[in-house]
This record gives structure tokens, C-alpha cells and sequence, in this order.
């Protein structure tokens, strides 16, 4: 895949270097594009970082990648890949947390983004369907995070879900997603509650309509890039920089008393409706539902 952000980063941005100097961030999902980039803009302002996928070839080559953006000694591990991990599984997380603090000595921020999604509307979408989409999301943040807390406890941390706009209305074709989604911004709320007289805060970041992502790819039709533009206030499709700027943001200093909140990061584009909602509604809808009823 290659990187995405450089040294420019650092340079052109409103970031001072080395702002998480001595810092140490585990990520789910930090292979994938927008996670990945969330990893790059943290590394090169001096963080050190755990990414953990499921393919395991994948997140190693991703970590080797992201190294190559700053300078460090050789042998010296700035970035930490643990691949074959299912965020299913919370002996697996427990133990990427273990092989995180033994290799850099604590842990400072998590961010849960490992997700799955696809276009499906609810007559064609299969219980498994729906409850393998709610387990990754909501589910397998739920045990990130559970795992990662008693290092975070230490460090008086900060945690950061990776959400989305589909459950602010019904959006057509995302059922699925939108249970799980809603119910992360439930838990990252819950979580700023509880985990707030610990130190620890809790946000979420949801992300629009992305340019170059995964997700943007299996979502988008053949018109979607320009459908979706006329209708985003700021009439441009989102850069993964944009969501690694806002990153970057909620583990600073300057968000220190922001806690609970979800940061829409979309040009505004949950005001004015999703392209399932002002295109494929409702004759495309109702023409998938009807082959299978």
C-alpha cells in the first residue's frame, strides 16, 4: 500500500514535533487505510505504536512501512506488528496488550477501529450477516478497550473509537453497521463516565465519505463520487489526513478537557444525506428486497 503522510506532515502541519514523544498507542485495524494513516500521523510526531490485524503478512508490512518514516536506531522498534489477531477474541487483544507493554513499557492510547461492512439491505441480510458485523465493531471494540484499561489506568490514558454517521437517521443498505456504530458511541459515552474520575478520556471519530479507502471502495457505486460531492456542504470528498488530523487532536493536550463527544469528521455530509438515501432510495432498495422476497 505504501504510506500515505511523510515529513511534510510534521512540517506543514499545526503540530509541534515530537508532541507524543515517549508516547505509546495501540491501534486495531492499523493495517487498514484509515487507521493506518491514524498510525502514520501519530509516528511521526514521536509516538510509538502496536498495530494489530488479522492478516498477519499484512499488518507486518504495514509496520515495516510506517518505520520508514522517522529516524531511529537500528533494531530500535517504533512500530509493533501483531497480525492473526480477531478482536473477537479478548484473550487474543489481552495478549497484544502483554507483547505492547513488554516491548515499550506502557501504553497511552488505543484506538479501536478494526471493522467490517458491506452494502446489504435488511431482507437480503442474514443473521450471521448482521451478528459478524456487530461482533467486529461493537463487540470487538468493547474488548480492546476492556483490555487495554489497566494500562491505560497506569498512564491516565486515552481511548478513541472509530464510529460513523449511518445510525444519525435511517440509512438504507446499513443496518448493520448502524446498530454496531450506534451502540460504540453508547459505550465510548458510558466509558467517559465511568473511566473519567480514572484519568482516562473517551471519544469517538466518525468519518464520511473518504476518498482512496477501503471502505469508500466497497461502499460507492458507479456515480457515487460525484452524487456525494453536490451534496457535502464543503464539496470535496474527505482525505485520510483529515481523519489523522482530528487523531491527532483528541489524544493532544489541546483536547484535554474533551471527553464523551463523537467528532464528525464528513464536510458536513450527514446534514444533507448519504448517497443510499438521496440515490439508491427507494427504487433500488426496493428492487434488491423484492428478489428475495
Amino acid at each position: 500500500m505504501g504510506n500515505t503522510l511523510d515529513q511534510s506532515f510534521v512540517a506543514e502541519s499545526s503540530w509541534k514535533p515530537d508532541l507524543f514523544k515517549n508516547k505509546v498507542v495501540l491501534v486495531t485495524g492499523g493495517a487498514g487505510t484509515i487507521c493506518r494513516v491514524q498510525v502514520e500521523a501519530m509516528v511521526l510526531l514521536g509516538c510509538k505504536a502496536t498495530i494489530v490485524g488479522r492478516e498477519g503478512q499484512k499488518t507486518v508490512d504495514a509496520a515495516k512501512e510506517i518505520e520508514t518514516l522517522v529516524e531511529h536506531k537500528e533494531g530500535e522498534t517504533i512500530v509493533l506488528p501483531i497480525g492473526d489477531v480477531d478482536v473477537r477474541n479478548f484473550d487474543q487483544l489481552q495478549m497484544a496488550v502483554k507483547k505492547t507493554v513488554e516491548t515499550f513499557g506502557h501504553l497511552d492510547y488505543v484506538i479501536a477501529g478494526a471493522a467490517g461492512n458491506f452494502i446489504c439491505d435488511v431482507v437480503n441480510l442474514s443473521a450471521n450477516a448482521f451478528k459478524s458485523v456487530v461482533d467486529i465493531d461493537l463487540l470487538g471494540s468493547f474488548n480492546t478497550v476492556k483490555a487495554c484499561t489497566p494500562e491505560l489506568v497506569k498512564s491516565k490514558g486515552s481511548i478513541l473509537f472509530v464510529s460513523a454517521t449511518f445510525h444519525y437517521y435511517g440509512v438504507p443498505f446499513q443496518s448493520h453497521v448502524g446498530a454496531a456504530k450506534a451502540g460504540i458511541d453508547a459505550l465510548s459515552q458510558n466509558l467517559a463516565v465511568e473511566l473519567g474520575p480514572l484519568g482516562i478520556r473517551s471519544n469517538c471519530i466518525a468519518p464520511g465519505a473518504i476518498d482512496q479507502t477501503e471502505g469508500f471502495k466497497r461502499l460507492s457505486g458507479t456515480n457515487f463520487k460525484e452524487e456525494s460531492v453536490k451534496r457535502i456542504p464543503l464539496q470535496r470528498l474527505g482525505k485520510t489526513r483529515d481523519i489523522a488530523e482530528a487523531t491527532v487532536y483528541l489524544f493532544s493536550p489541546a483536547s484535554a478537557y474533551v471527553t464523551g463527544t463523537v467528532q464528525i469528521v464528513d464536510g458536513g455530509m450527514w446534514h444533507t444525506g448519504t448517497y443510499f438515501t438521496n440515490t439508491l432510495y427507494p427504487d433500488k432498495l426496493l428492487e434488491s428486497m423484492k428478489s428475495k422476497l
